[in-house]
């Protein structure tokens, strides 16, 4: 039972009880009269009594249906407010949601578009050339005593460096570079143009890319080195734009 009911319901008992306690009263008062104006005012303290228990009912219900009708309006505001502060914190919630993914995207495209100035480093060291010949399995090692038989261009087998870019940059340089496994000399002065040939090593005169796979691609440049003498240190260096 809500509290607006049980009011109501209280209200109008104590109405009925006071209305009684009257009717009461009035008729121990009367005894001592006549009997036909006796029954007279008793018949009139009934009707009033009636009619007063009558109103009380109207008033009671009358007073619960119009507190019952507010607390519903107040249930339903409070309902649409609720639903509007819900509203307003999932809009919030999307709007930061979406500045988070954009700041993430710009720091993101910040830090490739650096990488991709200062360039994308491959490097590896290719052994001395091995010559087989035709139709033979590859013998092991010999010593560096024994004079090792030179190799051709043709029988070295070229090293492929790749390096991972996005997939949606621009190459803007693939610069090379080729030295001496155990020398010092500074990259910057161990610079090759494709195509050309050094110390019976050289890069090949185009680089190639593959297909985008999961947002990146591959730029890639082939080095052959046929000296049987020596290793070499080779360094390819890709720079990008977005």
């Amino acid at each position: 039972m809500s509290e607006s009911v049980l009011a109501a319901l209280i209200a109008g008992t104590a109405t009925l009880s006071a209305s009684f306690l009257q009717f009461r009263s009035a008729a121990m008062r009367d005894r001592g009269g006549s009997a036909s104006a006796a029954k007279r005012k008793t018949r009139l303290l009934r009707i009033i009594f009636l009619i007063v228990v009558g109103a009380s009912a109207a008033s009671g219900f009358a007073l619960s249906q119009w507190l019952t009708n507010g607390e519903r309006v107040a249930s339903a505001e409070l309902q649409k407010e609720l639903q509007s502060r819900i509203a307003e914190v999932t809009k919030t919630a999307g709007a930061l949601e979406a500045t988070r993914a954009a700041e993430r995207s710009d720091i993101e495209t910040g830090v490739l578009r650096r990488l991709g100035a200062e360039g994308v480093t491959v490097a590896a060291t290719v052994a001395p050339c091995r010559a087989v010949a035709a139709g033979t399995a590859p013998a092991d090692p010999a010593p560096a005593s024994v004079p090792q038989p030179a190799c051709s261009e043709a029988q070295a087998v070229p090293v492929i460096l790749c390096a991972t870019i996005p997939a949606n940059a621009t190459v803007t340089e693939v610069a090379l570079f080729s030295r001496l496994a155990d020398a010092d000399t500074p990259w910057d002065a161990s610079r090759l143009l494709p195509g050309q040939e050094a110390s019976q090593a050289r890069f090949a005169d185009k680089y190639s890319e593959t297909a985008p796979d999961s947002g990146t691609r591959q730029v890639c440049q082939s080095f052959t080195h046929w000296s049987a003498d020596h290793a070499r240190a080779v360094r390819v260096v890709v720079r990008y734009s977005l």
